[in-house]
């Protein structure tokens, strides 16, 4: 007796496809082709967000209890007050006149244009142009607690 094995190897090789490092394009055909941010939260990967985040960490620890350095601690930040999540950081007055909390969308924007965000800021940060990879860094930030 043999067994089509092909209906069960397809799935397999899929989901390993979509939990490799390289599935971006995977979850950005996943998200559909003009995607909102709730599809893209729904497809971001906090291992994603942890490597892009590299290029944040020069700047910005995400550790608890970390010292700040050029810029404030980010652990925990989604949902703190904007301008207020590292009481020894001297946030700009641009960024402290922003108000509200982090959220997604907020982080997004922020993410994409700093300077859009909070004229006058001292984020040197260009943004980030894809925002797949803005979803993955929020994602990233959100399990950051």
């Amino acid at each position: 007796m043999t067994f089509n094995r092909a209906p069960i190897v397809l799935p397999i090789l899929i989901l390993a496809a979509a939990c490799s490092r390289d599935d971006k394009e995977a979850r950005r055909r996943a998200a559909g082709p003009s995607p909102s941010p709730a599809a893209l939260a729904a497809v971001a990967s906090a291992s994603a967000g942890q490597a892009l985040f590299a290029r944040c960490a020069a700047c910005h620890p995400v550790r608890a209890g970390a010292p700040d350095r050029n810029g404030p601690n980010l652990h925990g930040v989604m949902g703190q007050r904007i301008a207020q999540n590292s009481a020894r950081f001297g946030y700009t007055a641009a960024l402290q006149r922003v108000g509200g909390r982090w959220t997604p969308a907020r982080m997004d924007a922020w993410l994409t244009d700093p300077q859009r965000f909070a004229p006058g800021t001292s984020m040197g940060f260009p943004g980030l142009a894809d925002p797949l990879d803005r979803a993955d860094v929020i994602a990233y930030l959100k399990v950051q607690r």
